[in-house]
């Protein structure tokens, strides 16, 4: 019957959709050994020429905590929370061409990083502005913003770290951050996921398809 052939091939077809979504989102690997981190910080550095592109940044740090991010690799997804305190004014080096806004520093840097952040399987989650405080000891950290982000691995985190060092692009975020904290979190319990959102949305569009197309055949 075409009805019964049509649903067959509808229903393949977004099984194919959701098998490819699921290769690229993964989340589950096996962990980078000693060499290969090695290898990948090294890559890293030289990429960057081995120098920071923060005014007020010492040479090798990030490589010092992207070792340090290594140490707790389990080859699974995890999230990274960002904590950010925007600067008054951005701070890029002498003689840059940039305004001196922080948040344009900010957004000139994450329209460089989605495209690679998709490409490595990672996806922003959320990102808030704090409302004032409420359970607060240390009493001296305001934040202007909050991002928690989805990576894939910590090794798809280098892989990307390896393609945008040679941009120059962390430059504008570091120019719009007076502070940050970031640190890395392993999901315990989550009544959202991606793979379930994604995969009621290709139900719905296969019901509205069903119902528009091939209801009447």
């Amino acid at each position: 019957m075409p009805t019964l052939a049509s649903n067959y091939c509808l229903l393949i077809v977004l099984v194919l959709i959701y098998g490819a979504f699921l290769f690229w989102y993964g989340g589950r690997g096996e962990p980078m050994t000693e060499d290969e981190v090695t290898q990948r910080l090294a890559a890293i550095s030289a990429s960057t020429g081995g120098k920071s592109q923060a005014v007020d940044q010492v040479p090798g740090e990030i490589i010092a905590e992207l070792k340090q991010l290594a140490a707790s690799d389990d080859g699974n997804e995890f999230f990274m929370v960002n904590l950010i305190k925007y600067r008054q004014k951005a701070l890029y080096p002498p003689g840059s061409d940039y305004d001196d806004s922080a948040l344009a520093a900010d957004s000139r840097y994450n329209r460089a990083l989605v495209p690679y952040l998709l490409k490595f399987g990672g996806v922003p989650v959320f990102v808030g502005s704090p409302q004032g405080r409420f359970i607060d000891k240390s009493g001296d950290m305001e934040w202007d913003r909050v991002a928690v982000v989805r990576y894939r691995s910590r090794r798809d985190l280098f892989k990307m770290a390896h393609e945008i060092a040679p941009l120059g692009v962390a430059i504008h975020k570091w120019a719009s951050i007076e502070r940050t904290q970031v640190f890395p979190v392993a999901p315990i319990l989550s009544l959202f996921t991606v793979r379930a959102l994604v995969a009621t949305i290709l139900a719905v569009i296969g019901a509205v398809i069903h119902f528009l197309f091939f209801r009447s055949l």
